[in-house]
């Protein structure tokens, strides 16, 4: 049974992720992406909106204003705005969220090719899928060197680059509009160096200890073709209507069937 399923192992990743969001280290980081991610929000509409991290939220500043938060455990819920499930079994139906973020999940859980799959079928079609990351060339990155701190957070698990998720987004038919890079910093020291913070951001250097990517579900062909359920009647027996698809219409019979069928 995978991690993603184990209500333990995934509480206790929870944990350990609050405590270092809670950090000194963790909030500079926080206060970086979030100021980041603040104009992508800030342009957003819609009427939900979830949240898959361990950290505090991101999108107070969002238009958004119903916004999910989750938990793996009922215990480990702060706000009665929050989903209790799997990671790879949301309990929510197809494109409902015109917000999902995935927040420094995808490197630490067991299955993230399944968290992405489920992150995808809940944001809607004209919604926003944001996926934060670390950086393997930034500064934190470098610090991956060392074996002790593999087993900690936030150096635990696997990082990957924008590129390598780019594929991953590409398999559930999601494509990036736009990578951003924050977190800036010199070595010893954390991202609360507005001058360094503005400068990478202005030139989008890919050596800050976080990305930000922004993707939206790609086109569909057969869009305009989709089923239309037409509800007509009272209670009786056309209460739960009928499908109709809207297109070219059938083609009438011709005279000679009609002639045979009136035989």
């Amino acid at each position: 049974m995978s991690n993603l399923r184990e209500p333990l192992a995934l509480a206790r990743l929870f944990r350990e992720g609050r405590r270092y969001w809670a950090s000194e280290d963790g909030q500079a980081h926080w206060r970086a992406e979030r100021a980041c991610l603040g104009p992508v929000c800030e342009s957003l509409h819609g009427g939900h909106s979830l949240e898959l991290g361990m950290g505090p939220s991101l999108t107070d500043m969002s238009p958004i204003r119903h916004n999910l938060r989750w938990a793996p455990t009922v215990e480990l819920t702060e706000t009665s705005s929050t989903l209790v499930c799997p990671l790879d079994a949301l309990a929510l139906p197809d494109e409902c969220l015109h917000l999902v973020i995935v927040h420094h999940l995808l490197e630490v859980v067991e299955e993230p090719h399944k968290l992405l799959q489920e992150a995808a079928r809940v944001t809607a079609d004209d919604g926003c899928l944001i996926v934060l990351g670390w950086m393997p060339l930034g500064i934190t990155g470098l610090g991956r060197l060392s074996p002790w701190r593999r087993e900690r957070l936030p150096w635990r698990g696997h990082w990957r680059t924008p590129s390598k998720l780019n594929d991953w987004l590409a398999f559930v038919d999601f494509r990036i509009e736009r990578v951003d890079y924050c977190g800036f910093h010199l070595p010893g020291s954390l991202p609360n160096n507005a001058a360094l913070e503005t400068l990478g951001r202005r030139h989008n250097v890919p050596l800050g200890d976080s990305y930000v990517i922004r993707a939206r579900r790609r086109t569909r062909l057969a869009q305009s073709q989709k089923p239309r359920l037409n509800i007509q009647g009272t209670l009786g027996g056309g209460a739960l209507g009928h499908a109709t698809r809207v297109g070219t219409p059938a083609p009438e019979p011709s005279r000679r069937t009609t002639e045979v069928e009136g035989q």
